[in-house]
């Protein structure tokens, strides 16, 4: 750190601030401990640390309960919404499903921490948790702003490690051993999901910054964040990306659909040999599908008979990781296929509700909206969230907090942006009521 020899120190400080935080939050200052935890989100790396400290596994944790419980204590309670209600739904649905699972002999009962299910359960429900916190304290327009502030901010610390990691590396032509597992702890593909989707927000953001200084910021933000994302070599967020910013043409700039397509014709000749290759390594010399993508159409293969098998309950919520599988491989690589293989189609239809709803308060904001903070909010959640549905098509990149829980803050920014747009302006009322009270045959009746 700043080549003092201090950088030894940084996860101790940092795990001494979460429980700093701990006590602010219970004693009256919740808002603090939620900005504190922003960054740490999807850094797990920085939080892999904290293991070595008591209950460091679990800090993060306490931290969310601790801001909830101030939160509440002060009175704070969440807006109207139907995210939240899907969510309670959803988190009830998912926790009975793993009974199915010990019903039908494939999970342990779900009632320890020991119990992987129960653990699995439990770390997807952190998600809902930093979305009710940042519900009850986002109340105005300048804690929504402090909200985007700290998560470009964080962004930039995962883009600076990706970069570290991958320019270390000589990248003249593609090896998948040379891929790094990035920041988020789970390997180059979860990273590159979470690039994806924040580039893309933050893309959408800046088309509504009025501020020069500010709107070129963004943009090199988006840039740097672009080029990390490239060269994790992840053709699920590449696709991603690209389908971000269709979104973002369609909506708003019909500019960036003829960029899109120019891109498109001639991205052989732009893209680094390496980034070239593992996009046209679908299949190899003789024809036949590469590993990984031969390992997804087993697996999908596979998937298709128990989902006949089991098609409204499914097997059980986070028994795919039990069974055995192609290669020893825990997750069905597509999101959608393990929802319904482990819950069925009611979980499909949660799910469904929950990412239809996302979107809805995405696009209601970014078309209602006057304030431009708040238009580039919904503009920039809309095009975050449709990269992320495509990124979901490659892996469960929905039930990791490293990876969307800063979205879910986003949407609790986005709910409280709505309401403000939707209720009559505080100026104009006080403006109203400052007329009524000088007016003289008011004041003598």
């Amino acid at each position: 750190m700043l080549g003092l020899g201090l950088g030894h120190y940084i996860p101790l400080v940092a795990y001494l601030g979460f429980w700093a935080m701990v006590i602010l939050s219970l004693t009256g200052r919740p808002q603090w401990g939620l900005y504190y935890m922003l960054p740490f989100l999807p850094y797990r790396t920085m939080r892999d640390h904290f293991l070595q400290f008591p209950l460091g596994a679990n800090v993060l944790v306490i931290l969310i309960l601790a801001v909830i419980v101030g939160a509440v204590l002060k009175g704070k309670r969440l807006p109207k919404s139907n995210l939240y209600v899907i969510w309670i739904l959803t988190g009830i649905y998912l926790y009975l499903s793993m009974w199915v699972g010990t019903v039908r002999g494939i999970a342990p009962a779900p009632l320890w921490l020991s119990d992987i299910n129960f653990l699995t359960w439990k770390d997807y429900m952190v998600i809902p948790m930093v979305f009710a916190a940042a519900g009850m304290l986002i109340e105005d327009r300048k804690a929504i702003r402090t909200v985007i502030i700290i998560i470009a901010v964080a962004l930039l610390f995962i883009d600076r490690s990706c970069l570290l990691e991958s320019m270390t590396r000589t990248w003249s032509s593609f090896d998948e051993d040379k891929r790094g597992g990035g920041p988020l702890g789970y390997g180059s593909n979860q990273t590159a999901a979470f690039l994806a989707q924040f580039a893309m927000f933050f893309w959408g953001f800046a088309i509504f910054l009025k501020k020069v200084r500010t709107k070129v910021l963004c943009y090199i933000l988006v840039s740097i964040t672009v080029f990390a994302a490239m060269y994790t070599f992840s053709r699920g967020a590449y696709l991603a990306m690209l389908f971000g910013v269709f979104v973002l043409g369609i909506t708003k700039d019909r500019k960036l659909l003829i960029l899109l397509a120019v891109f498109l014709a001639t991205w052989q000749a732009i893209v680094p040999v390496a980034v070239r290759e593992r996009v046209t390594m679908t299949r190899t010399a003789d024809g036949r599908l590469e590993s990984s993508a031969e390992e997804r159409v087993e697996l999908w293969t596979n998937a298709e008979s128990v989902i006949e098998n089991y098609p409204i309950l499914g097997t059980g919520y986070a028994t795919f990781q039990l069974g055995q599988h192609v290669d020893g491989l825990k997750d069905t690589h597509n999101w959608y296929v393990k929802v319904m293989v482990e819950s069925g189609i009611i979980g499909l239809s949660l799910a469904v509700a929950l990412v239809g709803q996302l979107l809805a308060l995405s696009f209601r904001l970014f078309r209602r909206a006057s304030d431009p903070l708040y238009r580039g909010l919904g503009l920039g959640l809309l095009a975050a969230t449709c990269s992320c549905l495509v990124a979901n098509c490659f892996g469960d990149r929905w039930t990791y907090i490293e990876i969307t829980a800063l979205l879910w803050v986003l949407a609790a920014a986005a709910i409280r942006a709505l309401q403000f747009t939707n209720e009559p302006q505080t100026g104009e009322v006080t403006e109203r009521l400052a007329d009524r009270a000088v007016n003289p045959y008011l004041v003598y009746r």
